[in-house]
């Protein structure tokens, strides 16, 4: 069993047990959150495709804990101007538990 969610402007595929780091969401670590746009779920072999979204369908899950991805370095520079920039980023996290799949 698994299902494709969105969430943060991006899709997932979830499925129960699974751990996920979504973008960031407002919820404290231990807080049970629940995502109902669901796209598509699956359960063996029988299919239910949203138009675009699985009406009654929704997932829950646990947050586990917030963080920061990996350091992206972002360097720009203009040759013979004497212009260099150098930017670091780091992405915020969300990392939660899929605990649920009900497909309605």
């Amino acid at each position: 069993m698994y299902a494709i969610f969105r969430t943060g402007g991006k899709q997932f595929r979830a499925e129960p047990g699974a751990t996920l780091r979504i973008p960031t969401v407002a919820a404290e670590p231990g807080e049970t959150i629940t995502f109902d746009e669901i796209l598509l779920g699956a359960n063996d072999g029988d299919y239910k495709v949203g138009a675009p979204l699985v009406s009654g369908a929704a997932i829950t899950a646990e947050v586990v804990k917030h963080g920061k991805g990996e350091k992206i370095i972002v360097f720009k520079h203009k040759r013979r101007k004497n212009y260099r920039r150098k930017l670091g980023h780091r992405q915020k996290f969300t990392e939660v538990r899929v605990s649920e799949i009900n497909l309605g």
